[in-house]
């Protein structure tokens, strides 16, 4: 099967590339869009490449390349009623919200920007760059992939 890439988006100041790179793998809670968690749920592989974008930031981008470490499994914060992601309607039996494990990959040289992005033409059509796509969780096709690779 072949590895599908993805770009996940985190406010660094909520959890950041560095954070991850700490911490080598976290599980990838708290996406309460359906659209990012069927990406999760049902497309998304243990091994699959993703872009760790910085959102919400002075200079926002691509932070590093990370991997998905898990197989899909229930968000457990839609469970803790102390929580901000707590989903009443949610039961153990009956999980709305799944998610992930991201594991730490690499480093770049620098940081991508969305700026740099919008100016290659070769990622016009790429789902970041779409107007009013403001989802947490993106497919990219491998020959974006290849083409931000080849901007660093």
């Amino acid at each position: 099967m072949a590895i599908k890439h993805w770009l996940m988006k985190s406010e660094p100041d909520v959890f950041s590339f560095s954070d991850l790179k700490k911490k080598k793998s976290e599980p990838w809670t708290g996406v309460r869009n359906y659209q990012a968690r069927n990406f999760m749920r049902d497309e998304m592989k243990t091994g699959d490449l993703i872009f760790f974008y910085h959102s919400s930031c002075e200079t926002p981008g691509i932070a590093g390349i990370a991997s998905v470490a898990s197989a899909p499994y229930p968000d457990p914060t839609q469970f803790d009623k102390k929580s901000e992601y707590f989903d009443p309607k949610a039961t153990k039996e009956n999980p709305r919200w799944f998610l992930v494990d991201v594991r730490f990959e690499k480093d770049l040289s620098r940081p991508i920007t969305l700026e740099e992005m919008k100016n290659e033409k070769k990622l016009l059509e790429m789902r970041l760059l779409q107007r009013g796509n403001r989802l947490s969780i993106l497919p990219v096709t491998s020959e974006e992939f290849e083409t931000i690779l080849k901007l660093i």
